[in-house]
């Protein structure tokens, strides 16, 4: 898949999700002309604010914007689940579209799935990295 610049945000703000929700780590993602598909991992066991674990300079926070440390924020514990971080993601995705493109704007909703099992894993996997083999074949093509 060759990007557009609109491509080229949407994959460095995926890659970007880690500096702003430590708790999170990036899998398999790709970049499809309308639309985008990945993996998130989400491993609170592994961040542990409290012991220095996983700990930055920074707080984590929606919108893909950081506060300095000291700086509460007001979401509290919501900010720490899967619709805040693509709430995010998307919201840092815009801002930086709308500066080339002004009328950027997403479906208002997204589908998520859990993966339970190594053989869902890999399922998904194969059809993330596929997906632009098929784009073809895709109705909206």
């Amino acid at each position: 898949m060759n990007l557009s610049s609109l491509g080229e945000i949407a994959q460095s703000c995926w890659f970007e999700i880690p500096e702003h929700f430590p708790f999170v780590h990036v899998d398999s993602f790709v970049v499809m002309p309308n639309h985008v598909h990945g993996i998130l991992v989400i491993d609170k066991v592994g961040y542990n604010s409290q012991n220095g674990v996983g700990m930055r300079k920074t707080v984590e926070t929606q919108n893909l914007a950081s506060l300095p440390i000291g700086t509460k924020n007001q979401f509290g514990p919501q900010s720490k689940n899967l619709a805040s971080v693509v709430r995010g993601y998307k919201v840092g995705v815009t801002k930086n579209a709308r500066l080339i493109h002004a009328d950027f704007g997403w479906q208002s909703r997204y589908h998520d799935h859990i993966i339970r099992n190594l053989k869902s894993y890999d399922k998904i996997v194969n059809y993330i990295q596929n997906n632009p083999v098929n784009w073809e074949e895709d109705e909206l093509y």
